[in-house]
């Protein structure tokens, strides 16, 4: 199935079905319809006016959620930190986990460190989701684990797992732009030998330079 090439996605407007995949959505269970009621109810409420926390905010009322767990990477702290403060003032019980809980050396698991002479903690996200498994958290946030441990961490988690932010290092956690800019997209494409393309190399090409 090849979605992305659809050349008339009548799906939106009217009635299309196409490759049964009807039958997923006709066989929710009751918890998952009602996700699926109050995500659709609060798109409809609040479509290009409330952001992405205020979404958050409404659904976890809608939902009834009281517990909210966050996995965040030490790197975002100070975003765990406001996110959780802002959730507690709704009257959310909020638990955290941070991505180096255990502190356990990248020796132990023979990954190898970005400074080989200094001490340096894995990440756990398995850990991470187990400390809020344990809290009983109805519903988790995800707060720019890097990717794998993200998956790592949903693949684990006992509650639903939505994610509010991700990690992008170099596009200040908006990895949209790369799909935005033409630049980004232009390094990202796969260089005809076979190698690999800076930003600039990119821009260059795209400017019709060497």
């Amino acid at each position: 199935m090849k979605c992305h090439l659809c050349s008339s996605p009548d799906c939106y407007r009217k009635e299309k079905r196409c490759y049964g995949a009807e039958k997923e959505i006709d066989s929710l269970t009751e918890f998952e319809l009602k996700l699926l009621k109050v995500a659709s109810d609060i798109e409809r409420e609040f479509y290009c006016r409330a952001t992405r926390v205020q979404e958050l905010i409404e659904f976890c009322r809608r939902m009834k959620f009281k517990k909210i767990g966050i996995a965040f990477c030490i790197g975002l702290f100070e975003e765990a930190r406001i996110l959780a403060e802002i959730l507690e003032s709704h009257g959310l019980k909020v638990f955290s986990a941070a991505c180096k809980v255990g502190a356990v050396d990248k020796e132990e698991l023979g990954i190898e460190k970005m400074k080989p002479e200094s001490p340096e903690s894995v990440c756990n996200p398995i850990g991470q989701a187990e400390l809020l498994n344990r809290a009983g958290t109805e519903l988790n946030i995800i707060v720019g684990l890097c990717i794998g441990h993200d998956i790592l961490f949903q693949m684990h988690s006992e509650a639903p797992v939505t994610t509010l932010i991700v990690k992008d290092r170099v596009l200040a956690h908006n990895p949209a732009g790369a799909i935005y800019s033409k630049y980004h997209r232009n390094a990202l494409k796969k260089a005809p030998e076979g190698g690999s393309l800076s930003c600039e190399e990119g821009e260059m090409e795209h400017l019709g330079g060497k």
